[in-house]
């Protein structure tokens, strides 16, 4: 079934019957800031992307960039749809917007270089939701072991494919995840999985991205939590119209505070 929807659009990848959703092909965006010059280039990086930190999951080791504001109560882990990255500057506004909502992020690769050489001739990795699914769960284990993070209240913000990892990882820490956002995703690619997701998810979905609304408005009708649909009029898949990714970065920030905040305030009344 999602075959024949998939089949919609109208630019699939060669090498599959699935479209390719995400590309590194980044359309105008709002201007993030610029490191102070007067830094070293090491440090301009840093000031851009976040801290380098390296995260071994079963077989692999990922590499993602790690940046927690004073103060943060939670962190987003970033789930990236298929073609795209850390470094794409559509996730990197995404994160920034959600740092200035005192958020922590952790952009990570969920394969790695050499997965991506052999993914870019073949598009199979991209769909493999379950080892996608499992090296988030890695990553959300390292997130409750490590120091800095240890006392963070953990997140989501899955894209295209990634939202269906995002789901199915969910699932499977009810107790660790506490929120879910998906940005034009593919919810129905976590499958079974979907009816077990606790925690609160947000759909966001352009309002001209038709197959994708159905899927996210069937996907509703599958989560049993607290849930929403956000459909953005105007936007299409990767939200390139002017203001639209900016609007789905707000309403992110505003769901992960929201739910963020109830939890914290939840434990208090627990102790």
């Amino acid at each position: 079934m999602m075959k024949q929807k998939t089949k919609m659009y109208s630019d699939p990848d060669p090498h599959t019957s699935r479209p390719s959703f995400e590309n590194d092909s980044e359309p105008a965006l709002p201007a993030l800031p610029q490191p102070d010059k007067a830094l070293s280039p090491e440090n301009r990086r840093r000031e851009v992307e976040g801290r380098l930190v390296r995260i071994t999951v079963p077989h692999v080791t990922l590499e993602g960039n790690l940046e927690i504001p004073k103060g943060a109560v939670g962190i987003v882990l970033f789930a990236h749809g298929s073609g795209s990255g850390r470094r794409s500057p559509r996730n990197r506004y995404v994160a920034h917007i959600l740092r200035q909502g005192g958020l922590g992020t952790l952009l990570i690769d969920l394969l790695t270089p050499e997965e991506e050489v052999i993914d870019m001739q073949t598009a199979h990795l991209r769909f493999d939701i379950p080892l996608l699914a499992e090296r988030l769960m890695g990553a959300t284990d390292w997130l409750t072991n490590h120091s800095s993070t240890r006392h963070l209240r953990i997140g989501y913000f899955g894209a295209s494919t990634g939202s269906g990892a995002a789901l199915m990882a969910a699932a499977e820490r009810p107790d660790v995840v506490k929120v879910v956002v998906s940005r034009g995703g593919l919810p129905d690619l976590a499958g079974p999985a979907l009816a077990r997701v606790k925690a609160p998810v947000l759909l966001i979905v352009g309002g001209e991205d038709f197959p994708v609304i159905e899927l996210n408005r069937d996907a509703m009708t599958k989560l049993k939590g607290d849930k929403k649909l956000e459909i953005i009029p105007g936007a299409t898949h990767l939200f390139e119209e002017p203001g639209t990714l900016e609007e789905v970065s707000h309403l992110a920030r505003g769901w992960f505070q929201r739910y963020f905040h109830e939890d914290r305030d939840h434990s208090r009344l627990q102790v």
